[in-house]
């Protein structure tokens, strides 16, 4: 693939920070090679970027909105593409999200032990068909309730490092979501999420949802920063030009719920930047 040229950067403060969510054209429901998403990254004076493509499950499961496990070299070399033609200091790294279900513990070990991440986002996707079937039973308060059960087990599985968008499920429903209801629920899941020391994302394509608030909204936020949960923002762009998105927002979010840092990660290990810095240096 030909050299695309590179935008040039908004700001001159020194990058510092990543965008560590997006998705390429293997999951079926995304556009863009990964060297267009460097590409926006570098407009966002943004540090690097971290593919984190919808990871490949056995048997077909959800096959319709992830790679299949025969395309996984091609991702990686998606990826290799983009960091071979990101200009000097711009980092391109590996990194998959990965689908908490139960009984996948062992494909999910096999996988992420398979590559040099540098990254791994456990999501709980509530809304494929295989989750629905398996814990819908009618009463969208009870599954609220599973959902964020097995947030708390994906965080206790050791397979992750962040926890992706991890209020989704108030999409599910949001005529009868009420914060309040749910929030001894959530407290209880928060609490073993953070014996675990697995951080959590928070998710700025939220906007677009169902419900136009980011993942998490501000009331979980600042339950997860009374914890003392690490936060990485993540735009979960399925097309280039929302790399970085509404990142200037989700700062200024994260410090009126309390916090000071935000993180970020590399070779699966965390770093944690003072958010005043990194504001300093994201384009708008």
């Amino acid at each position: 693939m030909g050299h695309l040229g590179h935008p040039f950067p908004m700001t001159e403060s020194p990058a510092i920070y990543f965008d560590s969510h997006m998705h390429t054209p293997l999951c079926k429901h995304a556009e863009g090679h990964p060297i267009e998403y460097m590409q926006h990254g570098v407009s966002k004076n943004l540090k690097g970027i971290i593919m984190t493509c919808h990871s490949p499950m056995p048997d077909r499961f959800s096959h319709r909105v992830r790679m299949s496990p025969e395309q996984f070299g091609t991702y990686m070399e998606m990826v290799s593409e983009a960091a071979e033609e990101a200009p000097d200091g711009f980092d391109v790294l590996l990194g998959m999200e990965s689908d908490w279900f139960p009984g996948m513990e062992p494909w999910l070990t096999e996988l992420h032990s398979s590559a040099d991440f540098h990254y791994i986002l456990g999501s709980v996707h509530w809304h494929i068909p295989e989750y629905i079937d398996a814990f819908w039973k009618g009463d969208s308060s009870a599954f609220r309730i599973q959902y964020f059960e097995h947030l708390a087990e994906s965080a206790e599985s050791g397979l992750f490092d962040s926890l992706a968008h991890p209020d989704l499920v108030k999409n599910a429903s949001p005529e009868d979501w009420h914060f309040e209801t749910v929030q001894p629920h959530i407290e209880s899941a928060l609490d073993r999420i953070a014996a675990s020391g697995v951080a959590m994302e928070l998710n700025t394509s939220g906007l677009n949802k169902v419900m136009p608030e980011m993942n998490p909204g501000p009331q979980m936020l600042e339950l997860m920063c009374s914890r003392g949960i690490p936060v990485v923002i993540g735009s979960d762009s399925h097309n280039p030009g929302r790399v970085g998105e509404s990142f200037l927002s989700g700062l200024g979010m994260l410090e009126k719920a309390g916090y000071d840092k935000v993180s970020i990660f590399r070779e699966r290990k965390r770093q944690d930047l003072l958010i005043s810095k990194v504001k300093e240096t994201i384009a708008p």
